[in-house]
């Protein structure tokens, strides 16, 4: 099965979506990737779903990524006596270390890292921004605020601070144990939330032990502070929109989306787009028209997934949901105004071999008008690089590894296949022409490039391009005479 489209899908799985045979109809309708949250599932209903989707993966014959996405740290206040308050703006309101229930004065903060790192003027805002505090004053044991926007307060509600720096690490005890669990159950992508600094990255690589690509889900106004750091010591970035347009304003948001892109795009990098792209379809067959132009756009700028969360894990319509983000990221894809578009956000080629192979094979795509690029790779590089380009031709990247495949299956275009690894430059170019033959992207008389690594099976080695000709039952080099 080939997709008519090179923007991934990435669909969450959970209540309205847990059996094999609504994984299967996911992946049918267009879904390339499937997001466990670890905010929802335990270990066990975590490796069902694993066990699930690679049942699906053996039935269609096709790699499948599987993200498991942290939680990260959650940030509550305490409980009240009545269970909730009303305050009134302009009112004075303290968060404190004192664990008894709270009233309209005080509520007990639960986070020493809050209240240490909490100074006069910066913002608090809980309920997802529903009730907006700013401090006045902070003595490390409580934090003096006024309440400039909203009254009710409620058990338990998150805290989030756009303008504090916790001097914590992204990952919590949970998150430890769920990654260890993640990584057991052999997932390809870990997903860590509210991601700070370059090095909340640290802990989680290590802990994956290279078993899994790491994914920073930018929600935080202090990620975007050493952004090019983190997408350098990053895999892939998620444009969170949720929590980020909780603590930044909602209005700015569009424009980090559009930065983000870009900068993961120049860093040849995959980049998601997430958070209600098709929200009303949790409990509508259809969408809005507004919902439709905002996933659009997403496929306009070129990235390279696009996100459905409680519309395909808590609607009532999942099925529906992946088809109708499919048949929009097709619909735009064949749109004569979007080759344009994508060629213009190109970025400049990095001074390396590989990178200038990857170009020099987009561009001689273009000129000799090839019905593919096919590449060679073994950790993904040489498929992250080509996908960099945004060729308008099919990717077709060739691994002996499974787990190499899986992961491309999150970046744009690459259409994954495994296979052994070629004996020599002739079985290469065999191999090349029948498997782009076999996956319908080529027919007899076409012409592909060769994308590859000299020596064979040598990491990081991409130094080779080559262009052959699908000859039917004979295949050869295509003749330096032809053009």
């Amino acid at each position: 099965m080939r997709r008519s489209r090179k923007v991934k899908i990435l669909a969450t799985l959970g209540p309205s979506s847990n059996t094999e045979e609504t994984i299967l109809q996911l992946f049918e309708a267009g879904a390339d990737v499937f997001r466990i949250n670890m905010s929802h599932a335990s270990h066990d209903m975590m490796r069902r779903q694993v066990e699930r989707i690679r049942s699906v993966e053996r039935s269609v014959g096709r790699p499948i990524g599987i993200l498991a996405d942290l939680q990260g740290p959650k940030l509550r206040v305490g409980t009240f006596a009545e269970g909730k308050v009303e305050l009134e703006e302009g009112q004075i309101f303290t968060l404190d270390d004192d664990p008894t229930p709270g009233d309209a004065n005080r509520v007990y903060l639960p986070h020493p890292e809050i209240l240490e790192a909490v100074e006069a003027g910066h913002r608090l805002l809980i309920n997802d921004g529903k009730l907006q505090l700013i401090a006045e004053k902070s003595d490390k044991r409580s934090i003096t605020c006024k309440v400039v926007a909203g009254t009710l307060i409620s058990d338990k509600k998150g805290v989030s601070l756009p303008d504090t720096e916790l001097a914590v690490g992204a990952l919590t005890d949970k998150d430890r144990a769920d990654l260890k669990a993640a990584i057991a159950a052999e997932v390809d992508w870990i997903a860590m939330s509210f991601v700070q600094r370059p090095e909340d990255l640290i802990e989680c690589r290590e802990l994956s032990e290279g078993k899994a690509y790491i994914l920073s889900k930018i929600e935080k106004p202090q990620a975007l502070n050493r952004i090019d750091e983190i997408i350098e010591l990053s895999d892939a970035i998620m444009v969170a929109r949720g929590d980020l347009g909780v603590e930044m304003p909602i209005q700015s948001v569009p424009g980090i989306q559009k930065r983000l892109t870009r900068l993961c795009r120049a860093a040849g990098k995959p980049v998601v787009v997430a958070t209600q792209m098709l929200e009303s379809m949790i409990s509508d067959p259809m969408p809005t028209r507004a919902e439709v132009s905002d996933v659009a756009h997403a496929v306009f700028e070129g990235a390279d997934a696009v996100m459905l969360s409680a519309e395909s894990a808590a609607g009532d319509y999942p099925v529906e949901a992946v088809t109708m983000m499919n048949d929009i990221a097709e619909t735009v894809e064949r749109e004569p105004t979007y080759a344009g578009i994508i060629t213009g956000q190109r970025a400049e080629p990095k001074q390396t071999t590989a990178d200038a192979v990857s170009l020099a094979a987009r561009q001689m795509a273009e000129t000799l008008d090839v019905a593919s690029i096919v590449t060679y790779t073994d950790s993904g590089a040489t498929g992250m690089r080509t996908a960099r380009e945004r060729p308008l031709v099919p990717i077709i990247s060739l691994s002996p590894r499974i787990e190499t495949a899986r992961r491309l299956s999150l970046v744009w275009g690459c259409h994954c296949v495994v296979t052994e690894d070629a004996n020599d430059l002739d079985d290469m170019v065999l191999r090349a022409s029948r498997i782009a033959e076999a996956e319908e992207f080529a027919k007899p008389g076409d012409r592909i490039i060769i994308v590859a690594g000299v020596p064979l099976r040598t990491r990081g080695s991409t130094n080779m391009l080559r262009v052959a000709r699908i000859g039917g039952e004979r295949y050869r080099d295509l003749p330096e005479s032809d053009d």
